[in-house]
């Protein structure tokens, strides 16, 4: 048996190809996630969370790009191996490739849109954000679960996968990137003493803070600000406080929770709207 014409046989090239690309693939990954975690310098973010996302994005990209770049030259070897020239269909495909260029505009924006992403740090995989814009100009939320060069992935509360073109994005909402914050609107009823809601409501905000469940997620207490606005009803009160990233609505549910409390203990009323009705 002629053992050197059957390793020079078409098939076996073919899949010795398709081998060296799958090792490439997985090294490269390997070697991309140890190289981006050794460069990513710690002292440049507030915490470790934030070092986590970045590198996660940067290995996330660069493992996409490395694969890309893999695959098509071993389609280009396997092309090679086959004796198809690419050259030549491509000259008689011409409409067809006029066609596929115009189709390429979008996925070239896509890209584009993906490479400022990652340069000016817009979000990182962790992140939860809102991507707005498009044709419809609606809105879309959820966790990134990973970015690309050309689109972005969100899962939703509800479990939805949501894919986005990197270009169709027009305005990006990142809800925690670096810290978050509390930002509460509370009505309270016009006979209340403006003072004691005040006092009450830091009391409430340095409780919640001290307490061992929460006191890792809290940066600064949640505290009364001002008194924002007056309504036909109600005395509109605004409270703040900053916290660690996503931990907002957690750390908000147990301060209304603790308000709540504190407020009948001092006699404080929630004001509800009001429908006068006059009678002729």
């Amino acid at each position: 048996m002629d053992y050197l014409s059957l390793f020079n046989s078409t098939p076996i090239k073919i899949l010795a190809i398709v081998v060296i690309a799958l090792v490439m693939h997985a090294v490269s990954a390997t070697v991309l996630d140890h190289v981006v975690r050794r460069l990513i310098r710690p002292e440049a973010f507030e915490t470790k969370l934030d070092e986590k996302k970045r590198e996660d994005t940067i290995v996330s990209i660069f493992r996409t790009a490395a694969g890309l770049v893999i695959w098509l030259t071993a389609l280009g070897a396997i092309f090679s191996v086959l004796h198809f020239n690419i050259a030549s269909v491509a000259t008689g495909a011409g409409f067809f490739g006029i066609i596929v260029g115009l189709g390429a505009q979008t996925a070239i924006r896509d890209v584009v849109a993906g490479i400022f992403i990652l340069i000016e740090n817009q979000y990182r995989v962790g992140d939860i954000i809102t991507l707005q814009g498009g044709t419809t100009g609606l809105g879309t939320s959820g966790v990134v679960e990973e970015i690309s060069l050309r689109i972005t992935k969100l899962r939703g509360i509800d479990g939805t996968l949501n894919i986005v073109r990197n270009g169709e994005a027009a305005i990006i909402t990142n809800r925690t990137f670096r810290y978050s914050s509390v930002v509460l609107d509370l009505r309270l009823d016009y006979n209340s003493d403006i003072d004691l809601v005040e006092k009450v409501m830091n009391e409430v905000g340095i409780e919640l803070a001290a307490d061992p469940a929460f006191s890792e997620f809290i940066d600064a207490p949640i505290a009364f600000l001002r008194v924002d606005d007056f309504t036909e009803s109600a005395i509109i009160v605004k409270v703040l406080g900053k916290v660690k990233p996503a931990k907002q609505w957690d750390v908000a549910g147990a301060y209304r929770r603790r308000l709540l409390v504190a407020f009948k203990k001092h006699d404080i009323t929630i004001a509800s709207p009001r429908m006068v009705i006059d009678k002729k």
